[in-house]
């Protein structure tokens, strides 16, 4: 299974984006993930004027709603010519077959398709305290990694912390894309359950997903080029 990294896009606008995506090297064109905040502002647009400059997508929209809205919502995702997508596994099993159904084209191609487990930003207490789910958080994910393996997604987002314990689960070829990546010398922000580049690569993880500290940094070309060197060995 490839891995990569794959930067966060999280900026508001296309501008934005544009400006920092144009410090990398004409023949370095990264993984980017495009989430909420820029698809709400620029739209189906943005999509495709990465996927022009050449660049693999992860679309982190996060769906969860009812199957037959996730259905038709991924019929038109699957139109963008995304590389992945992904929806919440709590939306549970009859959800995520139907989004696989509407993610799958009249020629039977489709995204990668994964489920989003449990945030990286939540913690066992809040896990328990608030969303009153008793069950520890690996096994937790894991029970969400299973249904999503069961219904034919490819994967899951989970911590890096669970990566290896999704693997042993459902499979080696049962994809783990990791937020909560920090540099040993980083700041943590708001994440929870972290790991660095380089111990996320030993735990199995096949995606790692880095934001902050690429897109922070003075010199994002060099943060991108470590977290890689870091997570691939």
């Amino acid at each position: 299974m490839a891995n990569d990294v794959i930067i966060a896009l999280d900026f508001p606008t296309r501008e934005e984006t544009l400006t920092f995506l144009d410090r990398f090297p004409a023949g370095e064109k990264p993984f980017v993930k495009i989430g909420m905040e820029l698809y709400y502002a620029e739209g189906p647009a943005i999509i495709r004027e990465m996927k022009a400059r050449g660049h693999k997508i992860f679309l982190d929209l996060k769906l969860h709603d009812i199957p037959n809205t996730v259905k038709r919502a991924m019929s038109v995702l699957s139109r963008l010519d995304v590389d992945m997508v992904n929806l919440h596994a709590a939306g549970a099993s009859e959800m995520m077959k139907a989004a696989l159904e509407g993610l799958t084209r009249p020629d039977g191609s489709r995204p990668l398709l994964i489920a989003v487990t449990q945030l990286t930003s939540t913690d066992a207490a809040a896990l328990k305290n608030e969303l009153l789910i008793d069950a520890p958080m690996e096994e937790t994910v894991l029970s969400y990694a299973q249904n999503a393996a069961r219904c034919g997604l490819d994967g899951v987002v989970c911590s890096p912390l669970e990566a290896s314990l999704v693997k042993a689960r459902c499979g080696e070829n049962f994809l783990t894309v990791t937020p909560g990546i920090r540099f040993a010398d980083g700041d943590a922000g708001d994440q929870k359950r972290i790991m660095t580049p380089e111990l996320a690569g030993k735990s199995g993880c096949d995606y790692i997903v880095v934001g902050r500290p690429i897109t922070q940094a003075a010199d994002p070309v060099a943060a991108c080029r470590r977290a890689a060197k870091e997570f691939l060995g």
